[in-house]
């Protein structure tokens, strides 16, 4: 019997058992050596199959999947540098806990370091960056090795799916012919379990995927950690905002302590009920004084590091103060060593349960003092109708998507945009980002997973740099299920180093860091049939709510000056420092004169 007939059963008894674990999205990139997994997935009705040209680009949109829908998607590539290409995004999947499958033909071991065509060596490829490494054994029509092989599939999907999420490499050795080649069914009616799977479609084993829980002692301790008068949650980025955003809201409506909630931690869009979600932290924790009069005596630290510079630095501001992070994963998420204890536990069941039974004994003068400052800074920015940024158009973005929209926000500045101007609301509004890695590599692409893996209109909101590094991402704009509308945020280079303090060394600045393009995206666009379109920041909203109404891909450009936005970020920051410390000053001021007078 031909190898041939073993190798198409190999690749099909897998993909079977990948579509019994509840896999169904595939993304190819075309290739030779990858033909007997390409032929099996397409052979397949239980999955949805996609081609790009551009394996870096089809990884990316694999991710995107995997990040709205927080089950893993597959991509499939062929042997050599087309495997390399993957890597960018494997290292966001890992860094990010976004589920991702990884399946790369190789060459057969006979070929290997044997100076063969397109052969490298692929084993451990991407490092630790991968949840778990399989070299899968060569296709043999052997009894015991299909079970494992089957057994092997439940088991990629477990580690991709488990807490954390993660991506999973597997690599297939694969000889000639590679095309389909019958001849196997003998071998399947004989040996059925094997060979076919089980008779009533289930996994050929069920894996079930745990999540930490905090034991009774710390759900003791941090039950009596909440009964603290200056409390405050800080919410960082996540890839589970619907269950964390709840929970965290629940804490705070439970013991009365603000939260300052990361655009991306799925605590700050949605109906928060008794909790105050503070907008603007960003813009007034930078001022020293302001943060001396919100001195906690308490910060319960959930997610991933946030975003926001300036609520990095409060925290590190009150350094002393008791520190409790709670994080279910594997990577440690304390980078600036403030934690004065760490709970490894499901942040969202943790928090839930430890809602249940908190006290409120949050100081009232320390919610009035949030409030106040919130509203100081809130008074300024809707006052402030000279100083039109791109934080502006972030801002406008996070008020139009309708409650079933989905808002993929770039690295870079427009996810520090967002952070700063997309003030809380009660509309659900669902926000991802590829912050695990912060790279604006792939971020067109991840766009289009995204979107794909949704149900109401997504938008994607990011810079020039980001458009240009991936501009092959426009080609999923043929996918009819996938349509994304792109908020290009135009300043001819990089912006964000504007506010670094290398833009003050010129010439060296403008060439190396700036690094002015002069590129015209508009024909981009038009050689991908995606209609393009200029706004101005005032007329903007209208713009987007016709796009979203139309529900196809499209650009909406917005041409902006980098020094310009650099100066009235400065301009609306310090004027917004300057106004919540004269509220917090006029506050503590009506509260101290009676015990004054007395």
């Amino acid at each position: 019997m031909s190898n041939g007939a073993a190798t198409t059963l190999w690749a099909q008894a897998f993909c079977d058992e990948l579509a019994r674990a509840g896999v169904r999205e595939v993304v190819v990139a075309p290739g030779s050596r990858s033909t007997p997994l390409v032929m099996a997935f397409a052979a397949d009705d239980r999955f949805r199959c996609r081609v790009h040209l551009d394996e870096r680009s089809a990884a990316f949109f694999a991710l995107g999947v995997g990040k709205a829908s927080g089950r893993p998607a597959v991509v499939v590539t062929t042997s050599g540098t087309a495997a390399a290409n993957v890597f960018p995004a494997v290292i966001e999947a890992a860094q990010g806990e976004t589920p991702l499958l990884v399946l790369t033909a190789d060459r057969p071991h006979h070929l290997r370091d044997a100076d063969a065509n397109q052969a490298i060596d692929q084993i451990h490829l991407y490092g630790s960056f991968t949840r778990a490494f399989f070299e899968v054994a060569q296709p043999i029509l052997h009894e015991p090795a299909f079970a494992h092989l089957r057994a092997l599939a439940g088991r990629a999907v477990a580690e991709a799916s488990g807490s954390p999420r993660g991506p999973v490499h597997l690599n297939f050795p694969f000889d000639k012919p590679l095309e389909p080649v019958l001849g196997a069914e003998p071998f399947r009616t004989e040996h059925q379990l094997a060979g076919a799977g089980r008779d009533d479609g289930v996994p050929f084993v069920q894996v079930d995927v745990g999540r930490r829980e905090a034991s009774p002692e710390a759900l003791e301790a941090l039950v009596a950690a909440v009964a603290t008068p200056r409390g405050v949650i800080v919410a960082g980025p996540t890839t589970e905002g619907a269950r964390l955003g709840e929970a965290v809201w629940a804490l705070a409506g439970a013991t009365g302590f603000p939260v300052m909630a990361d655009a991306l931690s799925g605590a700050r869009f949605g109906p928060s009920g008794d909790a105050h979600v503070v907008a603007a932290y960003d813009l007034f924790l930078r001022d020293d004084n302001v943060r001396d009069s919100l001195t906690p005596t308490l910060i319960v630290r959930v997610g991933a590091s946030p975003t926001s510079a300036a609520l990095q630095g409060w925290m590190k501001h009150h350094g002393g103060v008791r520190h409790v992070v709670v994080d279910g994963g594997s990577r440690w998420k304390d980078h600036g060593a403030l934690a004065t204890e760490y709970v490894q536990a499901d942040a969202a069941d943790t928090l839930a349960s430890v809602a249940e039974l908190a006290p409120m004994s949050t100081d009232p003068e320390w919610q009035a003092s949030w409030r106040t400052a919130e509203a100081a800074a809130l008074a300024v920015l809707s006052g402030d109708v000279e100083h039109r940024h791109e934080g502006h158009v972030a801002g406008i973005v996070a008020a139009t998507l309708p409650q079933d929209g989905t808002l993929f926000v770039s690295s870079s500045m427009p996810v520090r945009d967002l952070d700063a101007f997309g003030h809380p609301h009660a509309e659900g509004i669902t926000v991802l980002g590829n912050r695990g890695a912060s790279g604006i590599d792939g971020i067109v692409s991840t766009a289009f997973g995204v979107a794909a893996a949704s149900d109401g209109p997504t938008v994607c909101l990011l810079g020039d740099v980001a458009f240009f590094h991936d501009q092959n991402g426009l080609l999923w704009s043929r996918e009819k299920d996938a349509a994304v509308i792109f908020v290009l945020i135009d300043n001819d280079g990089g912006g964000i180093f504007h506010m670094l303090p290398i833009a003050a060394h010129e010439p060296g600045f403008t060439r190396f860091f700036a690094t002015p393009h002069g590129l015209d995206f508009r024909h981009v666009a038009e050689m991908h049939d995606v209609p393009f379109q200029d706004a101005e920041v005032e007329s903007f909203s209208q713009h987007l709510d016709e796009a979203i109404a139309l529900r196809r891909s499209c650009v909406l450009r917005i041409r902006t000056s980098r020094e310009e936005n650099t100066r009235h970020r400065r301009e609306v920051t310090d004027a917004v420092s300057r106004s919540v410390r004269e509220a917090l000053a006029r506050s503590l001021d009506l509260h101290t004169k009676p015990i004054l007078m007395k």
